[in-house]
């Protein structure tokens, strides 16, 4: 069991930047996509995916705020003396499954998109909530390594305040792809 270290366990000054990269690539990445479709291309579902572009964004909008919330559940629990022993690794396997489209996963019933929010709202709240996480990235000088919360999926088990701002940007990115997916199946 190693010691806590405070200072090891906040984000460094290449990891804060990488975060504040990777969300804003994503955010304009998502929005380039998103902001020139017609309501059709909004709406419509591909034969192969079964989401609309709507549905996608609305799912990706519920899913920052959720991991927002698991952020603050983190923060407010006591710190993981043990954050060390998988850090690196936990942030390495992130990087690598979640935005491999390869691999499909179904989305946790609280995160299934049912509110059919129309493009603008969609937009309007999307860019709200990723507002929200940078300011908490430019923001963060406690020990966001070492405080932990569940992950509802077994396979990534607990993560780290860090890894779940990881994972905000890396879940964007996948369904970023997915959008593209769908909007290159769907009838020109």
């Amino acid at each position: 069991m190693s010691s806590l270290n405070v200072t090891e366990s906040c984000l460094t000054a290449e990891e804060r930047a990488r975060l504040v990269q990777l969300l804003n690539e994503t955010r304009t990445g998502l929005l380039a996509l998103i902001e020139p479709l017609t309501e059709a291309q909004w709406t419509a579902k591909s034969e192969t995916d079964g989401w609309s572009v709507q549905q996608i964004a609305e799912h990706l909008v519920m899913g920052e705020v959720g991991m927002l919330r698991k952020i603050a559940e983190a923060m407010s629990l006591p710190p993981n003396s043990e954050w060390e022993d998988q850090s690196s690794r936990k942030a390495k396997f992130l990087d690598l499954v979640l935005p491999d489209r390869r691999r499909k996963a179904a989305a946790p019933p609280m995160l299934h998109p049912h509110r059919n929010w129309t493009r603008e709202e969609t937009i309007a709240r999307y860019k709200a909530g990723r507002e929200k996480t940078l300011q908490f990235v430019a923001q963060a000088d406690g020990p966001v390594k070492s405080h932990c919360a569940d992950h509802p999926f077994p396979i990534f088990n607990s993560l780290s305040v860090y890894h779940w701002l990881l994972y905000i940007p890396l879940h964007n990115e996948r369904h970023n792809q997915q959008i593209a997916e769908v909007l290159k199946d769907l009838p020109r």
